[in-house]
């Protein structure tokens, strides 16, 4: 069997990814991420600028890596001024990092108007910053900025750059698709041209941006085309449409028989079964959704709605499946809706653990309710929990842990005593629980927050299951025009376990259609804990 190649994963979500508009990490959150890195198996984390700005000085005052190379990332030195004279350069050698990674021009456009010196300066400080480097003891890396797109306009330049870098002693010379342009036809000659030319695949990375949406088909491009180093970010953040995804690109190359049968890297088929905790604990920490349609992670990635398709998933996955969900620690799910057949159905139920028979007749109520409720305008196949409650109660196995006598909102737009126009919002909720009733009050940002806190509010046996539970998203579509329009509210709940469930709720009344889906998230959460 012919020896495998390695190929180095780099990321650089710390660095390149909190250019993400929106996206501001703090020294906390940087260290959280690190951890999540290291433990995963990247071979180079990059943490930021030290020197630069105080959160990424402190951060490389505190962090410590237990496998990955800590790699600081940095201007090269100025022109006109010694590498040991320069306070930047110093700042990245005396850094507590293993490596540096310099970004270098490598599009002579770029070094005339946004450096401002001669090209000859410009490679005399790429060769000084590197070497100065490497007598420090550190790895030295060089990003060559642009490098497509300055090969394109003056390619004797580009490989001049590419090359005094790998002459001084750079461990890797990285090819950055710095403005997310380039094709994968060019990306793969272009690398080619750069290998005939004297700098080995074993020295090169790639740097991908997506601004074409083709960032991860860039890097495997580039990877075919020889170079043995990818750099990108967690769930493909980066500035503008973002950098390659690892998190679509480390399961291709792990798990797909064209580039597996070639290469190998640091993170194996074991470790990549946390890939989807990676993907969604790193939106936790963004405080965001998890895109739902990701490759690999997202949770309709191996959704199946259509009944045929379904059908076919139960008798062999692999009709509908590029590889099994368990490899990337994901899950199958195969979707109810009126466009399913009994398959979607009893296998949605089998994975929620409920048994039943295909010829149960319950099991055909529960399908003509499904089908009537969604031509009402519920959408099972995004609320889960809904679902699950709904298909428990028709066969007959969820218990009534309270009933809702009633509910008022009330909204006032008034004056406070400060003379300030405030709107209001309270809510009085009437629960029974074992027979005895309770009144809960309370304000809140809206009718539909004050709702939800009053119900919560006093839910007496059950009070103290329900404390972690959390409300993070809200989205509501008007289902037809007019004031007296139909709603459909969906909201996502979470709890300290790290599960998220959805749950639906429709009626020509906004507010009822809410407090149906908080009720379902409640009674889902209570069911939960005993099913646990």
């Amino acid at each position: 069997m012919t020896q495998r190649e390695k190929i180095y994963l780099f990321d650089t979500t710390l660095r390149d990814g909190q250019q993400t508009p929106g996206i501001d990490f703090s020294v906390e959150d940087k260290i959280a991420i690190a951890k999540l890195l290291d433990a995963f198996g990247f071979d180079y984390v990059e943490g930021g600028y030290p020197g630069a700005n105080p959160t990424d000085t402190k951060f490389f005052e505190r962090n410590r890596l237990q496998n990955a190379d800590f790699v600081a990332f940095g201007m090269t030195k100025r022109a006109g001024v010694s590498a040991s004279n320069d306070p930047g350069l110093s700042a990245l050698l005396q850094s507590n990092s293993d490596a540096v990674c310099f970004v270098a021009k490598s599009w002579d456009y770029h070094v005339d108007v946004a450096l401002g010196i001669s090209n000859e300066e410009n490679l005399e400080c790429i060769a000084a910053s590197v070497e100065a480097t490497v007598s420090a003891g550190k790895e030295a890396m060089v990003d060559c900025e642009h490098f497509f797109d300055g090969y394109k306009a003056n390619p004797d330049y580009a490989l001049a750059c590419a090359r005094t870098a790998f002459e001084a002693g750079a461990r890797w010379v990285v090819l950055c698709d710095t403005n997310g342009g380039s094709q994968p036809d060019e990306v793969s000659r272009i690398v080619s041209a750069v290998i005939e030319a004297g700098i080995p695949g074993e020295r090169l990375g790639i740097h991908a941006h997506n601004d074409t949406g083709q960032a991860v088909a860039n890097s495997l491009a580039a990877v075919d085309a020889g170079v043995r180093q990818i750099q990108g970010t967690l769930n493909g953040i980066g500035e503008r449409c973002g950098n390659a995804n690892l998190v679509t690109l480390v399961p291709t190359l792990v798990l797909k028989t064209v580039w597996n049968s070639r290469f190998e890297t640091a993170i194996d088929e074991e470790k990549l079964k946390g890939l989807t905790r990676l993907s969604h604990a790193f939106d936790e920490l963004l405080n965001r959704s998890p895109e739902p349609q990701a490759p690999y992670v997202g949770v309709s990635s191996f959704a199946t709605k259509a009944g045929i398709h379904a059908s076919a998933l139960l008798k062999d996955p692999q009709t509908y499946e590029h590889i099994p969900p368990e490899a990337v620690g994901n899950k199958r799910k195969v979707m109810v809706s009126d466009q399913g057949g009994k398959s979607n159905f009893i296998n949605e139920l089998q994975q929620r653990g409920i048994e039943v028979s295909k010829d149960n007749p319950r099991l055909d109520r529960l399908i003509s309710i499904v089908k009537e409720h969604e031509a009402q305008g519920y959408a099972y196949e995004a609320a889960d929990a809904s679902f699950e409650l709904l298909a428990r109660r028709t066969l007959g196995r969820v218990p009534e842990f309270f009933r809702v006598d009633s509910f008022r909102v009330m909204v006032e737009r008034r004056f406070d005593a400060n003379g300030n126009l405030k709107t209001v919002s309270e809510a009085i909720v009437k629960v029974e629980i074992d027979g005895e009733t309770t009144m809960s009050v309370a304000e809140g940002h809206g009718p539909v927050n004050a709702l939800d806190i009053a119900l919560r509010k006093d839910l007496g046996k059950y009070q103290a299951e329900i404390e972690d539970l959390e409300l993070t998203d809200y989205k509501v579509r008007i289902l037809n025009g007019g004031t007296e329009a139909i709603t459909r509210v969906l909201i996502e709940s979470r709890d300290q376990t790290g599960k998220r469930w959805w749950t639906v709720g429709v009626s020509d009344n906004i507010i009822d259609a809410s407090f149906q889906a908080l009720m379902d998230s409640v009674t889902y959460k209570l069911m939960m804990v005993r099913k646990d």
